[in-house]
């Protein structure tokens, strides 16, 4: 796998884990059905899939090449980038209008 490759599977899998706390109301994915799951719980599972696609990402790296040293500045801007590909999830599950039958 090239380098180019690497970096859009990376982001596209950031953005699907980005968005999937939103889109489902089971505790981390297969754990029991909660009506409604709380805003917390939403934040961890986002919590816990960042660090996934951050793990996705290292062996990436480090299968394409050499594995470089993040200072703090990498992780801030990787967790404010995963915030924001969130954003779409949020807004559909707390800010839109959802008809009621």
């Amino acid at each position: 796998m090239d380098q180019s490759a690497a970096v859009w599977l990376v982001l596209l899998a950031a953005l699907a884990a980005a968005n999937a706390p939103f889109f489902t109301e089971r505790l981390f994915f297969f754990g029991p059905r909660l009506s409604p799951k709380s805003l917390g719980w939403r934040l961890a599972e986002l919590a816990l899939l960042a660090v996934i696609c951050l793990g996705l990402g290292f062996a990436l790296e480090a299968r394409v090449g050499q594995r470089h040293p993040q200072g703090w500045e990498f992780y801030a801007a990787g967790l404010c980038l995963f915030l924001t590909l969130a954003f779409p999830g949020f807004v559909w599950r707390y800010l839109r209008r959802h008809r009621h039958g």
